[in-house]
């Protein structure tokens, strides 16, 4: 967690430090369109354990990224904040620079039916 006052060498180091590793934007990535339940979350990352993902979504909530809503239905989904809906230009240009340049090399995406289904 970054903590106030510290001394970052730039703006970069600093959203990075934040942001912590790839699972976090990786949610991040995944709720942007809309909130999702915890349940939806697992099974769009399936490379992801559940202790790692509760983790996640708590340093995410703590953060103020991430908050956890109840729904008209009266489920729980986690949305983002609009502290998080700031970061959905910059996960944009993270998926559309992965996209290109994975289809460039031939590598695999998972597809929405392999998500759902």
């Amino acid at each position: 967690m970054t903590q106030p006052g510290r001394l970052y060498g730039c703006p970069v180091e600093f959203a990075l430090d934040t942001l912590g590793g790839k699972w976090k934007t990786v949610i991040l990535a995944r709720i942007k369109e809309a909130p999702m339940r915890y349940s939806d979350l697992r099974r769009a990352i399936p490379s992801l354990s559940d202790k790692m993902l509760t983790q996640r979504l708590a340093d995410l909530v703590e953060i103020g990224f991430v908050a956890l809503e109840t729904g008209g239905d009266g489920k729980e989904r986690y949305a983002l904040t609009p502290r998080g809906r700031d970061l959905a230009d910059p996960l944009q240009a993270l998926y559309d620079w992965g996209k290109a340049h994975g289809d460039a090399i031939g590598v695999r995406f998972r597809t929405e039916t392999e998500i759902s289904g």
